[in-house]
């Protein structure tokens, strides 16, 4: 029995940090799991600006609100689930996920959650599990699943490197040289047949 494990942002949507820094001409929070794989230190580095400059949950919803999937990640969801079950696994937060899901046709979604003050600051994180994409990918194959995992970053590698087929989509020059041994993929066409060749 096949899974196939998604990350969402970089994968699926563009990555909602890099589009608030943007919105609001803060480039620190700019950086992503694609320049700090520690994702607690990358959290903390955020909460901190967020603190810096004002800015609260309603704010990065806002900016989320304008944010579309990539073109064709729709019909690559789609088309998939025609024929696999699928799962997202992101460190994303419910608080932020939920529109985008709703743009995909809410595709399963496991991601964490963020803890939000009285004021709407954000003020922590809980993550769902320790290492929660390698410890989410590892239950599945305990309960009988064949994984396929497909990611950008860093911190999509635990579930990449220990699933049946893994994957690397869209990731950069630097990751792609790091692991040469991973099949590295730009379109979702060829994603999705390279998917199908191990299903």
């Amino acid at each position: 029995m096949n899974i196939v494990c998604l990350d969402m942002e970089g994968v699926l949507v563009p990555e909602i940090w890099i589009a608030f820094s943007e919105e609001t001409g803060i480039p620190e929070l700019k950086r992503t799991t694609r320049d700090e794989p520690d994702y607690g230190k990358l959290m903390n580095y955020r909460i901190r600006i967020l603190k810096e400059h004002g800015l609260g949950l309603k704010e990065i919803q806002d900016t989320i609100s304008r944010i579309d999937p990539f073109p064709g990640a729709l019909e690559f969801m789609n088309k998939l689930r025609d024929v696999t079950q699928v799962v997202i696994l992101s460190d994303t937060f419910t608080q932020f996920a939920h529109p985008l899901m709703k743009k995909l046709n809410m595709p399963t979604l496991f991601c964490n959650e963020l803890i939000i003050g009285e004021d709407g600051m954000v003020t922590g994180f809980k993550m769902r599990c320790r290492e929660s994409k390698l410890t989410t990918v590892r239950g599945l194959q305990s309960i009988g699943f064949d994984t396929i995992a497909v990611g950008d970053s860093y911190n999509d590698l635990g579930m990449i490197l220990n699933s049946k087929a893994g994957f690397l989509f869209r990731a950069t020059e630097t990751l792609k040289n790091d692991h040469p041994e991973l099949k590295a993929l730009e379109t979702y066409d060829e994603l999705y047949e390279a998917i199908e060749e191990v299903l």
